[in-house]
Order: structure tokens, then sequence, then C-alpha cells
């Protein structure tokens, strides 16, 4: 579990790392910086919990699959976002942004979410 786990978290840094630097191409800016938080690993770490959850959903449709990953990933999203705004120490704010809630949810990056947790299930069901 220790393995997915690190895997987990890197590739979602790396994901933020890719997706940051692809929107700074909208300003026009070529260096393609792209960033991310040391809060993020043990975040995007978490989603070794999407594989039990996996197993049940296996023989279920791609749709239903993807949807119940995107909302596992908002309700993580949420919960972390707001512990680590207490803290002020909450990496992103979309507050604003259109579509967000509390400025730690974004409704609009539901495709994105979509297609990361079919990411994640697929690495999580490949790996020994």
């Amino acid at each position: 579990m220790i393995k997915k786990f690190l895997t987990c978290g890197v590739v979602g840094w790396c994901l933020e790392i890719i997706f940051t630097a692809a929107c700074t191409m909208k300003k026009h800016d070529i260096r393609l910086k792209g960033n991310t938080s040391l809060w993020m690993f043990p975040i995007y770490g978490m989603a070794v919990l999407l594989q039990p959850l996996s197993r049940l959903l296996k023989d279920k449709p791609l749709l239903l699959r993807g949807s119940v990953y995107t909302v596992c990933i908002f309700v993580t999203e949420f919960i972390t976002g707001r512990l680590l705004q207490k803290k002020h120490a909450c990496p992103w704010d979309y507050s604003e942004a259109p579509l967000n809630i509390d400025g730690v949810i974004r409704l609009d990056y539901a495709p994105c979410w979509f297609g990361t947790g079919l990411l994640y299930e697929y690495i999580l069901n490949t790996m020994h």
C-alpha cells in the first residue's frame, strides 16, 4: 500500500505540474512553468483509497466509474482544502473562479477529475 500511496502522490504532482504549465499558455507564457505544493503529495497519495472502490465498480460502465471517482475527488478536495484554509496553508484559491464552492472546489474541473480518477484506477489495478 505504501508503494501505491507514493505512486499516486508522484502521479498527482506530475499531473498538476503539467496542468498548471499548460494553463500558462492562455497568457502566452511560452516558459510553461508549472507548479505544485508539498501539501499536495499526501492529498494525491490518498488516491490509493480509490482501489477498494474500483474493485466494487469493476463491472460497471466507464461513465459511472468516472463519475463516482469525480465525486470522491471533489469530497477529498473540499475537506482537505477547508482544513488547510483553517491553517492558512491552502495552496489553491478558486474564490475568483466561476463555479467554485468555498474557494476550494471548481465544478468546471469535473472532466479533469473524471479522467484523473480513471487514470488512478488503471494505475492502481495494474500495480503489483
